[in-house]
C-alpha cells in the first residue's frame, strides 16, 4: 500500500421493579398481586427479542426502558469481567477472549437499539438519554480497558500465541484485544490512566453536544421565502413541497427550506434569484457558529483534548495515534496521497471555474464567481455541453424502481439473493420497511430495515448500522439498517431522486451487504467491523453498478408512460458524469485535508479559532479556493468532530481506490455474474475484519490495487496525461 500511495495518484446501576406494599394484604389480595405482577409487562430490553434474529420488538421498546436498561447492562457485563479478572485458572483464550466476547450481551443489545433509534428517529427524551449516558459509556468503557488485572490476563496470552493452537481468527481476536487494550491505555500507570479517564469523560459529553447541536439546527436553521417568485427556476413540484413544509413548520403561506447535511446545497443548482442563493448558502456554510447551538468552542476543545490524549499513549498527534491502526498506518501516507493529486486537481479546477465565469459574463451579470453561484451556473454549462436538464433525468429515477428494480436487482445477478418484504415485523417509524433477504438456496440470512426518507428528528446524510451483528459465537443472524435523507414527493406524488441519490442507495446497500453476508465466528470481527479506511471499499464498490447497461436499463424507466430512458438521454447521463469532477473533489480533499490538520495538531498547541484555523490549512495545502469550500467545514463536520472518523475522512479517497480497481477487474472477468459476485462475497464480504484486510483484496483481486482505474472513474486521467 506505501508503494500504491506513492504513485497513486500522481501518474447501568439501578433495577427497576414493582415496590413492595406497604400496608397488610389478605392472602386473596396477595394472590391478585401476585397475579399483576406475572401479568405486568417487564422491560421487554432484559431480555432477547422472540422475534426472528432477536429484532427488536419497536411496539414494545419505550423510551423509559432504555436508562433501566443500561443501568443493567453495565452492572452485568462488569459482574461478567470481574468474574474472568477471579478466575484462578490459567489465563487462556476461552476464559479470557472468548469470555469477553461473550460479556455484556443486555449492554450490547440495548445500546444498539438506542443509538440507531437517536440517529434516526430523535425526540427530545433521546436526546437527554444520551447526554446522561455520554460520560456513564465512557466510563464503563475505561473500567474494562484499563483495568490493570484484566489487561495482564489478555497480555500473558498474547505473549503465548505463537506457542497456542488457534486458529486464524482466533489469533486475529487475541491480536485485536491485545491492541485495543494497549490503544485505550492499559499500560500506563495510574495517574495518567485517570487523566485518560477524564479525557475520555469530557470528550464523550462534547462528541454528544456538538451532534446534538447539528439536529438541533435541522429544524432551526431553515430559509423562509415569503414571496414565490423568489423561486424561479424551481419545478413546481418542488416548490409545492416546500410551501408544505412551511405549513407543517408553522410558516403557512410561505416555504421552507431546507439545509442539508453538507456545504453544497443542491437547491442552488435551479434558484435564478442570486439574494436567495447566498442566503441558503451562508445558512449552510455558517451554521453552528454562533448562537445557543454554537459548535464554535467545543470544535476547539475537542481537538485539544484528542491532542492530549495521543500524547499520554505516546503519539505526536492524534493523527498518528489513530492512522496506526489503519491500512494507511501514518499521516505523511494521507499528505502524501493528496499531494500528489493536487496539481492535476487543480488544473480541472479552474478549467471548470473559467468556463462557469464566462458563463456569467455571457449573461450580462457583471460580477465574479462565489461559491453561491457555482452551482447554479455549472448547471447552465453542464445543459450547454450536454443538453441535460437534470429535472427531466429525475422522471426516470422513480424511487421504488431504482430500489426493487436496480438495486435489488443487481444484488440478485451479482449473489442470487432476494429480499421479500416483512409487513408484520414491527418498525421504529412507519416511512421505514422491512425486508427478509434470502439466499439463492432458498436460505434465510438477514433482516434488513430500509429507511430512506427525509423527517424531523433524523441527522442529517447517509448510513448503514446494526440492530443485530452477525455471530457464530453467539448464533445470531444479522439485523442491518440503512438510512438516507431523501425528500418525499408530494402526498399521491412519485418520489423521483437524482441520479446521485440512486448510487447512494446502491453505496448504502454495500455496507448492508457487508453486515449481512458476514460469516465469522466472533462479534468484534464480524461484518463492517474493518478500518475506516476500507470500511468504504465494499460500498464504493457497488456504486457504479447503477450505470452498468444491464442494470439501468431495467430500473430507468419514465415513471408516468414506463419507457425506458432514451439512449441520447442515458449517453448524456453517462457523459456528464465526469462533469465537474474539479469541484467535486477538492470539496472533498478540502474537507479531508482539514480533518488530518485539525489531529495533527501537537498536545501543547493553543485552542484554535476555527475559521483562521481553516484558512490557514487550506492555504497550507493550495486548496484554499473560496468559491469551492471543503464539503464540511469544521462547525458542522460530522465524520471528523462528532467522532466516528476523526482523522479518517481521508478513508473515502483511500477506500475508492480500492474500489475502482475492484471494479474494473469485475469488468474485465465478465461483468455482472454470479461467479464474479460469488468470489466477491467469499473474499471481502464474508470474512469482515477476520484476517489482515490487504489480504482479503488480494484474495479476491489476485494483487495489490493499481490506480488507473481511480484516475478514469473521477475523470481525471487525461488531464494527468
Amino acid at each position: 500500500m506505501k508503494h500504491l500511495l506513492a504513485t497513486a495518484i500522481s501518474s447501568a446501576l439501578l433495577l427497576t421493579a414493582c415496590s413492595e406494599p406497604q400496608t397488610t394484604t389478605t392472602n386473596t389480595q396477595t394472590e391478585q398481586t401476585a397475579t399483576a405482577a406475572q401479568v405486568q409487562p417487564a422491560n421487554p430490553l432484559f431480555v432477547k427479542s422472540a422475534l426472528q434474529y432477536e429484532t427488536p420488538d419497536f411496539n414494545a421498546i419505550k423510551d423509559e426502558h432504555f436508562m433501566p436498561a443500561f443501568n443493567k447492562g453495565m452492572t452485568e457485563q462488569m459482574a461478567e469481567v470481574q468474574a474472568i479478572i477471579n478466575n484462578s485458572a490459567k489465563p487462556d483464550f476461552s476464559n479470557t477472549i472468548v469470555a469477553l466476547e461473550k460479556s455484556g450481551e443486555l449492554l450490547t443489545r440495548t445500546r444498539s437499539i438506542f443509538y440507531n433509534l437517536a440517529g434516526s428517529d430523535s425526540n427530545p427524551a433521546r436526546r437527554e438519554i444520551q447526554k446522561e449516558l455520554a460520560p456513564k459509556m465512557a466510563a464503563h468503557n475505561d473500567n474494562i480497558f484499563l483495568n490493570k488485572a484484566l489487561f495482564e490476563k489478555v497480555a500473558a496470552i498474547h505473549a503465548e500465541s505463537d506457542t497456542l493452537a488457534l486458529s486464524a481468527e482466533e489469533t486475529r481476536l487475541l491480536d485485536v484485544y491485545y491492541k485495543r487494550f494497549v490503544r485505550a491505555g492499559a499500560q500506563l500507570n495510574k495517574e495518567q490512566k485517570q487523566q485518560i479517564r477524564d479525557i475520555n469523560t469530557k470528550h464523550s459529553s462534547l462528541t454528544t453536544q456538538f451532534s446534538q447541536n447539528l439536529l438541533a439546527l435541522t429544524k432551526s436553521n431553515v430559509v423562509l421565502v415569503a414571496d414565490k417568485a423568489q423561486l424561479e427556476g424551481l419545478p413546481a413540484g418542488q416548490i409545492e413541497q416546500l410551501a408544505n413544509a412551511a405549513t407543517e413548520a408553522g410558516h403557512p403561506g410561505q416555504y421552507l427550506i431546507k439545509i442539508t447535511n453538507t456545504t453544497r446545497q443542491p437547491i442552488l443548482a435551479a434558484l435564478k434569484n442570486r439574494e436567495l442563493r447566498e442566503k441558503v448558502w451562508r445558512a449552510s456554510a455558517e451554521r453552528a457558529l454562533s448562537g445557543e447551538n454554537s459548535n464554535r468552542e467545543i470544535v476547539a476543545e475537542l481537538a485539544q483534548l484528542r491532542a492530549q490524549k495521543a500524547k499520554l499513549l505516546g503519539y505526536d498527534s492524534w493523527a498518528a495515534f489513530g492512522l496506526e491502526s489503519q491500512m494507511a498506518k501514518k499521516p505523511e501516507a494521507v499528505f502524501d496521497m493528496f499531494a500528489s493529486m493536487i496539481p492535476a486537481l487543480m488544473q480541472n479546477v479552474n478549467a471548470e471555474a473559467a468556463a462557469i465565469q464566462a458563463k456569467i459574463d455571457a449573461s450580462g451579470e457583471q460580477f465574479k464567481l462565489q461559491p453561491w453561484d457555482w452551482l447554479f451556473y455549472a448547471e447552465q454549462v453542464r445543459k450547454d455541453k450536454y443538453n441535460l436538464d437534470e429535472n427531466a433525468v429525475k422522471e426516470y429515477f422513480e424511487f421504488n424502481r431504482v430500489l426493487e428494480d436496480g438495486v435489488f436487482f443487481t444484488m440478485n445477478r451479482l449473489y442470487g439473493i432476494t429480499f421479500k418484504p416483512r409487513n408484520d415485523l414491527p418498525v421504529y417509524h412507519p416511512d421505514v420497511k422491512a425486508y427478509e433477504l434470502f439466499d439463492a438456496d432458498g436460505k434465510s440470512l438477514a433482516i434488513f430495515f430500509a429507511d430512506y426518507f427525509a423527517r424531523e428528528g433524523k441527522r442529517g446524510g447517509a448510513w448503514m448500522s446494526s440492530f443485530v451483528k452477525q455471530s457464530g459465537l453467539k448464533d445470531q443472524k444479522p439485523v442491518v439498517v440503512n438510512v438516507m435523507n431523501i425528500q418525499k414527493g408530494a402526498q399521491g406524488e412519485p418520489t423521483l431522486i437524482s441520479y446521485d441519490e440512486a448510487t447512494t442507495i446502491f453505496h448504502e446497500l454495500g455496507h448492508g451487504l457487508h453486515g449481512m453476508f458476514s460469516n465469522v465466528k466472533y462479534p468484534t470481527l464480524s461484518g463492517t467491523s474493518v478500518s475506516r479506511d476500507f470500511v468504504e471499499f465494499p460500498s464504493t464498490f457497488e456504486e457504479d453498478w447503477a450505470m452498468y447497461p444491464e442494470v439501468i436499463a431495467n430500473y430507468a424507466k419514465h415513471h408516468e408512460t414506463g419507457e425506458p430512458i432514451p439512449d441520447e438521454l442515458l449517453t448524456k447521463v453517462i457523459q456528464s458524469r465526469s462533469f465537474n469532477q474539479g469541484f467535486d473533489t477538492l470539496e472533498y480533499v478540502a474537507a479531508a485535508l482539514l480533518d488530518m490538520e485539525w489531529h495533527s495538531l501537537p498536545a501543547d498547541a493553543p485552542l484554535q479559532d476555527i475559521e483562521k484555523f481553516e484558512q490557514q490549512a487550506l492555504t497550507k495545502h493550495g486548496v484554499n479556493v473560496p468559491f469551492i469550500p471543503p464539503r464540511y467545514k469544521s462547525a458542522f463536520f460530522s465524520h471528523s468532530m462528532g467522532g466516528g472518523y476523526s482523522a479518517g475522512y481521508y478513508a473515502y479517497m483511500w477506500s475508492e481506490i480500492l474500489a475502482a480497481d475492484a471494479f474494473a477487474y469485475v469488468q474485465e472477468q465478465g461483468g455482472l455474474t454470479r461467479k464474479m459476485g460469488d468470489k466477491y462475497r467469499k473474499e471481502i464480504l464474508e470474512v469482515g475484519n477476520s484476517r489482515d484486510l490487504m489480504e482479503s483484496f488480494k484474495a479476491f483481486r489476485g494483487q495489490e490495487p493499481d490506480t488507473s482505474a481511480l484516475l478514469k472513474r473521477r475523470g481525471l486521467k487525461a488531464t494527468v496525461q
